[in-house]
């Protein structure tokens, strides 16, 4: 079985904010948010991993950070190196505030070339 992991050589990541204590709904509501909008921005910037990562299966982590400075530190570094970035902000209809970034989405890229930007983050 874990040989089939081996075979990914694409993914997307999302960073979750860890401080916000998302309920599990709101969580996955904003962790979905940020593969769908990195999805459609990588296809429509004709971003040249996208097909391979759509063809693979699609792989996807989902990482924790401790705050809203840890996160943008991370956004920052991986825009630096040309990586598709979208972070998100949510209306602020239910749990928290309008406006609060939640979570960051990277990629679809080598996991190479994430796994330098957010190697050092832990699964959630």
């Amino acid at each position: 079985m874990f040989g089939l992991f081996n075979k990914f050589k694409y993914k997307m990541a999302i960073v979750v904010r860890d401080d916000l204590k998302l309920s599990k709904g709101k969580l996955s509501a904003q962790v979905a948010h940020a593969a769908v909008s990195c999805a459609i921005k990588s296809e429509n910037n004709k971003n040249k991993y996208f097909s391979e990562w759509f063809s693979e299966g699609q792989k996807k982590v989902v990482l924790k950070i401790d705050d809203l400075d840890s996160l943008l530190k991370v956004f920052n570094e991986a825009k630096s190196v040309g990586l598709t970035t979208e972070l998100i902000k949510d209306a602020g209809l239910t749990e928290i505030p309008p406006g609060t970034i939640t979570v960051l989405g990277i990629g679809p890229a080598p996991e190479d070339e994430i796994d330098k930007i957010v190697g050092n983050l832990k699964l959630l």
